[in-house]
């Protein structure tokens, strides 16, 4: 299934995607896409439903990210072998992990925001898991039945704020708006292989990212299994799993985004996002 939430901003409703591509709302049956409402289980029940009577939403409205509730979004660095290399860091020996901000999480085709006093905002497309069931110290073999589904992430980050100021990397990557999920989540089982799933962006038109995740590092079952020894992972928290190489801090010599440049980005399977880039607002 593809879920989505849609309408305003902080008053989204739960749908579902249908055959043709029309987004009926599910909110009947589901309160939200969060909490106990995100287990494969619970989850498997939606199936039976006979989308026609579903009532339809209208070409247009907005789509909201298609996860609610998250209270730890976990980012995992340099998980390409080529884009470790083209930033000029060493292949890490275990996953790199770093912490986003829950707050900057926003729609897959909501404006992105160039932070005050940035310098350096960059694009990242990642693939994003959502958790779908309380997961503490789970093994590789069980980590999957743990996920709800899969998304598209925009991990936008500010290099500057990132690299130079010192301390945590969360510091560039955590400003408002820098979290895109969407426009769906596709539920587990719909993907085949979740490690060979092709992935770019483009920036203006022009193909910058171009990728798979079948040269992840540290695959998804790893990356889960391993964060739940650190730590409690509860339903509709996110783990963005890195990005391939073309990121406009690795180019020579460096781009970085301003005010009217447009991304586009997406991951087979799982959709696309579309974002305008403005100016920061007080």
């Amino acid at each position: 299934m593809k879920l989505v939430r849609f309408g305003n901003a902080g008053q989204e409703r739960p749908g579902l995607l249908d055959n043709e591509g029309t987004v009926r709302d599910l909110s009947s049956h589901v309160k939200d896409f969060a909490g106990e409402a995100l287990d494969p289980t619970y989850l498997a029940r939606l199936r039976s439903i006979d989308l026609s009577e579903l009532p339809p939403v209208a070409k247009g409205t907005r789509l909201g990210p298609p996860v609610a509730g998250t209270r730890n979004f976990i980012a995992v660095g340099l998980n390409y072998e080529d884009h470790a290399r083209e930033t000029n860091q060493p292949i890490p020996a275990e996953p790199i992990l770093f912490n986003k901000t829950a707050n900057c999480i926003v729609g897959p085709n909501d404006d992105v925001m160039i932070p005050k006093n940035s310098s350096k905002t960059d694009w990242e497309v990642e693939l994003a898991v959502v958790i779908g069931r309380r997961t503490r110290y789970v093994s590789e073999s069980d980590a999957l039945s743990h996920v709800a589904g899969y998304c598209v992430c925009n991990d936008v980050s500010e290099r500057a704020f990132q690299m130079e100021r010192g301390g945590q990397w969360m510091k560039g990557k955590g400003c408002e708006t820098f979290g895109p999920l969407g426009p769906w989540l596709v539920t587990a089982d719909e993907i085949t292989d979740v490690q060979k799933l092709d992935m770019w962006l483009d920036v203006n038109g022009r193909r910058v990212q171009s990728g798979s995740t079948a040269t992840m590092i540290f695959g998804i079952a790893t990356l889960v299994s391993y964060i739940s020894q650190f730590m409690v992972l509860e339903p509709g928290d996110v783990i963005t799993t890195g990005t391939p190489p073309g990121v406009g801090m690795g180019m020579k010599p460096p781009v970085f985004l301003k005010a009217g440049d447009e991304i586009r980005l997406g991951i087979r399977g799982l959709g696309e996002q579309h974002q305008r880039v403005v100016a920061f607002r007080p």
